[in-house]
């Protein structure tokens, strides 16, 4: 056509109506030329180019291509065509199938609100600038695989009723999917996004495919409805991947691989497992009404077409564990743990943290250790919540030595809770640790629950002070070093009291006295042990090996509640008393110490 005379091609032309169908399978059209092609397809009634079957294989459009708004009745082909300037098929109905396949767009191609109502084909397509599907209506199967979108490419708001497959795309711009809805399969898989990928408040009906796909930048899943898919991934994300307020209809398994995964007011309605790997999670107010597995994936994910694993390049130098930052808004009941990061995850606002499943490798923050300044003892290490690092640097006078010590800084929306808020919290998560018979670490957080007891003002002055000496004596019952040194202090000051003044000068012996009588007469004998003489004298006098050893019995005697059956003065009993009341008590509370860390 582009090399008719004038007035061939204006015979030509006048042949055509709107309906005819064309072929001009490798013509070269300027934008003139295809503007008169159009003008003799118009409809006069609507006012738009009505075009049968089209057939523009191979063709080239060196300007500007302008099918806006017209209408293809039968089939039409655009395989390996080639757009140079900007193409405006904004509005364009194809009744038919319609080919694209290894057609090439330098400029933006703009497909805005068309609609495809047989089979769409576009793949191995290059589009080197942005690309635009927003609200398409893609009523058989589309295909993009393997094409390439250098620029900007949004479907926004498009409609697929057939399967619509992106395998192996490539988006080197930004790619939006929002609102879009895909009734049939969606074929994502090993798709790359160089930029951001958004599929805000899409719903997918069918199942998705999501596997090996790679995004280097961020990855928006907000407010997504999965309906029936069953699993998506594994895919890598250099930056975040947000699935915030998304709903999950069906049983699901995500493996996800990224810097950041934003779960928050996400819904579960079936059961659902997540294997992650880098992720700091987060799961602010998600609602779980079935089982919901979190897992830390130790190793790569596999291919799932070809041997080998998903490169990760992008997030290497980075710890693979998976670390979560919040649970508050969430019904813990149903949410179990494998192997996560717990030392900066905050748990208020959570509720049945008592049906929390910690299982695996988990692991929580820990206090500082240090030689305490006011006591001769050094600060054990203990699990504890973050919120009680975020309690002490907010009470703490000295706010840079706390802080200096190893006390997490809390963030600015960090909720300011009392100390019976945080003692709940631990008493929690103590029962969720015996009800997985994790004595040890249960151990840990009842210490941490009468810690806040202990600086809970709101208390009873007299429960406060019998939770303090319990606390100095034995660490509540969990330190046995701490109530052994009470014992051997206690031991030692009851050794030396009865050296000094506890045993008497001389081991009294008995004596006989009687009178004597006339022959024949009875004897009268009375047999008495005189009363336990004071010792006398300088202290250091009275400091010998055999007083030693006598007092070593008596206390050694008195720890297990027996009776040393030593003639002592009236001090000594005394002391004798105190010490079979109290030294038990200290051994019981290291016996329990210690059982409390071996306990099954």
């Amino acid at each position: 056509m582009a090399h008719l005379s004038e007035a061939d091609r204006t015979a030509y032309l006048a042949a055509l109506s709107p309906g005819t169908d064309v072929d001009h399978r490798g013509t070269r059209f300027h934008p003139e030329l295809l503007e008169q092609l159009l003008a003799a397809l118009r409809d006069p009634t609507s006012g738009q180019p009505h075009i049968g079957a089209a057939q523009f294989e191979r063709a080239s459009f060196s300007g500007d291509a302008m099918f806006g708004e017209a209408s293809f009745s039968g089939d039409a082909w655009f395989g390996g065509a080639s757009f140079s300037g900007d193409d405006a098929f904004l509005g364009a109905s194809f009744l038919g199938d319609a080919t694209f396949g290894g057609a090439s767009f330098s400029g933006t191609a703009s497909f805005g609100r068309a609609s495809f109502s047989g089979d769409t084909r576009f793949n191995g397509v290059s589009f080197a600038s942005d690309v635009r599907f927003f609200e398409a209506s893609f009523s058989g199967n589309a295909t993009f695989q393997e094409s390439s979108f250098s620029g900007y490419a949004t479907f926004g708001g498009a409609s697929f009723s057939g399967t619509a497959t992106f395998s192996g795309a490539f988006f080197s711009g930004d790619a939006e999917f929002g609102g879009a809805s895909f009734s049939g399969n969606a074929m994502f898989d090993w798709v790359s996004f160089s930029g951001d990928a958004w599929f805000g408040g899409a719903s997918f009906s069918d199942s998705v495919g999501f596997g090996g796909v790679s995004f280097s930048g961020d990855a928006m899943f907000s407010g997504v409805r999965f309906e029936m898919a069953s699993h998506v991934g594994p895919l890598v994300c250099n930056k975040q991947v947000i699935l915030d307020v998304a709903v999950f209809q069906q049983p699901v398994t995500l493996e996800i691989a990224a810097r950041q995964v934003s779960c928050a007011r996400t819904r579960w309605a079936s059961t659902a497992t997540l294997h992650l790997r880098y992720a700091e999670l987060d799961l602010r107010d998600a609602v779980f009404e079935y089982p919901v597995l979190v897992a830390t994936r130790p190793t790569p994910f596999p291919r799932s077409l070809w041997p080998g694993v998903l490169p990760e390049s992008g997030l290497s130098g980075l710890e693979p564990g998976v670390r979560l930052s919040t649970l508050g808004g969430v019904d813990a009941a149903h949410l179990a743990l494998h192997d996560i990061d717990l030392s900066g995850c905050r748990f208020a606002g959570a509720v049945h943290l008592d049906q929390l499943k910690v299982d695996g490798w988990c692991t929580f923050a820990v206090t500082p250790t240090g030689w305490s300044r006011r006591f001769p003892w050094r600060w054990s290490r203990r699990n504890t919540v973050i919120e009680e690092h975020h309690w002490r640097v907010r009470t703490a006078r000295d706010l840079d030595r706390a802080i200096a010590r190893g006390w997490t800084t809390p963030p600015q929306d960090a909720p300011e809770l009392k100390p019976a808020a945080v003692a709940a919290l631990y008493r929690q998560l103590r029962k969720s640790m015996e009800d997985g018979k994790n004595e040890p670490d249960a151990a840990d957080f009842y210490y941490g629950e009468c810690e806040m007891r202990r600086h809970d003002t709101t208390r009873p002055r007299g429960e406060r002070a019998l939770l303090r000496l319990y606390w100095a004596l034995s660490g509540y019952g969990l330190r046995a070093t701490r109530a052994l040194t009470w014992l051997g202090a206690a031991m030692a000051v009851t050794i030396a009291v009865m050296m000094l003044w506890g045993l008497p000068a001389d081991d009294p012996g008995p004596t006989t006295t009687g009178r004597q009588v006339a022959v024949g007469q009875k004897i009268s004998l009375t047999t008495a042990t005189p009363e336990p003489v004071n010792p006398s004298g300088p202290l250091t006098e009275r400091v010998t090996a055999e007083r030693f050893e006598k007092s070593l019995r008596v206390v050694i005697n008195s720890v297990i509640f027996r009776s040393s059956g030593q003639d002592l003065t009236t001090t000594g009993t005394y002391t004798e008393m105190t010490s079979r009341l109290a030294e038990p008590v200290l051994l019981g509370l290291a016996v329990l110490a210690i059982r409390s860390r071996v306990k099954r």
